[in-house]
């Protein structure tokens, strides 16, 4: 039998004493080693969140009764063997951050497996083909936003995924649609929220006549780059650059900052609470 698997396992619950004991206790019991492990408590609202990487052979449905029996009512336990992730890039026209995910994944540095690029134009076609990834266009043309987006979630269900990556979708999404994937979309926005939320941010930023500008990996939920955030990243800009040199200048803060945000959520190290991530 292979004793060599890993597990990842998160918690969220009521702080109380002697949590880390009893949450030690039971992973001995079930004969599982910790490899790494982080806890957090937010004293202002008394709740505790913890992430271990564990190593060894469990029956994970009894490990998770056994936990769920040792700690506080109402308490979220998720312990799942570690996988890489079934994803779907989702883009426009852009490729800078779309082209940066692929090289990764072509390289084995992305712990997720690309099923597919869903866009609403052809322009990105040449780019899936070139990395022999299947390529879907949903013209938005003629159609109502009802009807196009209904037309997308047909081809997304056609394949079973963990999470959808918004790299530089300039659509904005309908509560049906983000419903259909609750925290599991992830969006980058070309501007450090919250500020400059909406269309265009690099020339907002332009005529606000700010020093820095950045970029924000973010959960998609029903509020416009509101989203639980992930990642962000600045750099600095002067009165030389119009708009467009600065949106020049922010493609590579993008790229970066969604890389960075996609290791995080595929590796599971993010807790969202109240519109907020713990990030370990």
């Amino acid at each position: 039998m292979d004793k060599n698997k890993n597990y990842i396992l998160k918690i969220d619950c009521s702080d109380e004493k002697g949590l880390i004991y009893r949450i030690a206790d039971v992973v001995f019991k079930y004969q599982l080693n910790i490899i790494k492990n982080d806890e957090y408590v937010d004293r202002e609202n008394g709740k505790f969140f913890m992430r271990a990487e564990l190593n060894g052979e469990a029956d994970l449905s009894a490990f998770k009764g056994t936990l769920q029996a040792y700690l506080p009512a109402r308490s979220n336990i998720y312990v799942f063997e570690a996988r890489k992730k079934d994803i779907i890039l989702m883009g426009t026209k852009e490729i800078h951050c779309l082209g940066d995910i692929l090289l990764k994944h072509d390289s084995g540095d992305l712990n997720a497996n690309i099923l597919a690029i869903v866009s609403n134009y052809e322009n990105l076609k040449g780019l899936s083909e070139k990395f022999n990834v299947p390529f879907h266009c949903v013209s938005h043309e003629g159609l109502n936003r009802v009807e196009h987006e209904t037309k997308v979630l047909e081809v997304l269900a056609g394949y079973s995924v963990d999470y959808i990556v918004l790299a530089k979708y300039m659509r904005i999404l309908s509560s049906e649609f983000v419903g259909h994937y609750e925290e599991k979309m992830i969006n980058i926005h070309h501007s450090f929220l919250p500020a400059f939320i909406g269309a265009n941010p690099y020339k907002q930023a332009y005529e606000r006549g700010v020093k820095i500008i950045g970029a924000t990996a973010h959960f998609v939920n029903n509020h416009l780059d509101e989203g639980p955030i992930i990642a962000q990243d600045v750099i600095h800009v002067n009165h030389e650059m119009s708009w467009r040199d600065m949106q020049k200048a922010g493609r590579n803060v993008e790229k970066v900052v969604l890389s960075n945000a996609l290791d995080l959520v595929f590796e599971e190290r993010i807790f969202v609470h109240d519109n907020k991530t713990i990030i370990f």
